[in-house]
């Protein structure tokens, strides 16, 4: 299954169902540029997330810190962790997403002592999984194993998969990690999802600097230092690509027109959103509008 209109509530909270019928879990092969903003955008769970890179190469971003990703390398995301995704050099990048409630890895008798401090710890935003060490090559083959369990459905598999996920929270806790807890890591988190919250509340309509700083309950200067820290960019600028991303979903409406949409996300000039459109997404609304209206007809 690939998840191409990637859906966040108003905290960027990702609001996809992360579970079969019986188990807490997801497990999808995703094709990045397929997705409908062209890449995975900023968002967040409560889930874990590991990933396996099955052909190209990504750039994940976790919290602040970007990275790339290898083909045939993995990634594990923490529970609550910002990240976002974008392939790198049009790479044509797969791969193989598994999220897990993490109160399903382990019994309950277990779980206070050995997921929720790993959970909890500020310093394993993610971890970088390297197929050529051996811990990284069990988790990631253990990874194509639940997908090949979801996908084939054979008896008895869901008792298949649980062993396999908790072999991969073994092979990865037994990697002597000394765990931290930041409160002022927790309070910048915190701080992070509520300015964006206010954002993704009223995008559409006029926004301030003091909006943004106070919702974070910050100074206009620290809340410029937050975004240009964690997201590399300013309030403001964020708010007018957030605006972008919108309108890219109401464009590929058949009755929509770009006056319409302009309006709909936030800018009082349809000439000023053609020309932040076309800066973003290198065409004209219009262009982009039908390009998908085409590509409808196609498939």
């Amino acid at each position: 299954m690939q998840i191409k209109n990637f859906k966040v509530d108003e905290s960027l909270k990702e609001l996809t169902n992360h579970h079969t019928v019986v188990l807490p879990i997801a497990c999808y092969e995703t094709t990045i540029a397929q997705n409908i903003q062209g890449h995975i955008p900023l968002h967040w769970h409560d889930e874990i997330q590991f990933v396996l890179i099955v052909k190209g190469e990504a750039i994940f971003q976790i919290n602040e810190e970007k990275l790339l990703v290898r083909e045939g390398d993995g990634l594990f995301i923490n529970s609550g962790c910002l990240h976002m995704v974008e392939e790198k050099n049009q790479s044509g990048c797969i791969y193989i997403c598994l999220n897990v409630n993490p109160h399903f890895l382990l019994p309950q008798e277990l779980w206070a002592t050995y997921v929720y401090p790993y959970i909890q710890a500020t310093n394993i935003p993610y971890l970088y999984i390297d197929a050529k060490e051996l811990w990284g090559r069990n988790i990631l083959n253990a990874c194509i194993k639940i997908n090949e369990c979801i996908q084939q459905k054979l008896s008895y598999y869901e008792i298949e998969i649980t062993g396999q996920l908790t072999f991969m929270w073994q092979s990865l806790i037994m990697n002597g990690f000394i765990l931290e807890y930041d409160q002022a890591e927790m309070l910048k988190s915190q701080r992070m999802k509520k300015m964006l919250n206010w954002i993704h509340l009223h995008y559409a309509e006029k926004t301030m600097l003091d909006d943004i700083a106070r919702a974070g309950q910050l100074s206009r200067s620290e809340c410029c230092r937050y975004f240009k820290r964690i997201l590399k960019t300013t309030p403001l600028s964020y708010v007018m690509e957030y605006r972008i991303q919108k309108s890219l979903i109401l464009l590929q409406q058949a009755e929509s027109n770009v006056t319409e949409v302009a309006y709909q996300v936030g800018f009082n000039s349809t000439s000023y959103f053609i020309d932040k459109f076309r800066k973003s997404m290198h065409m004209t609304p219009l262009a982009y509008k039908k390009e998908k209206m085409d590509d409808y007809l196609i498939t």
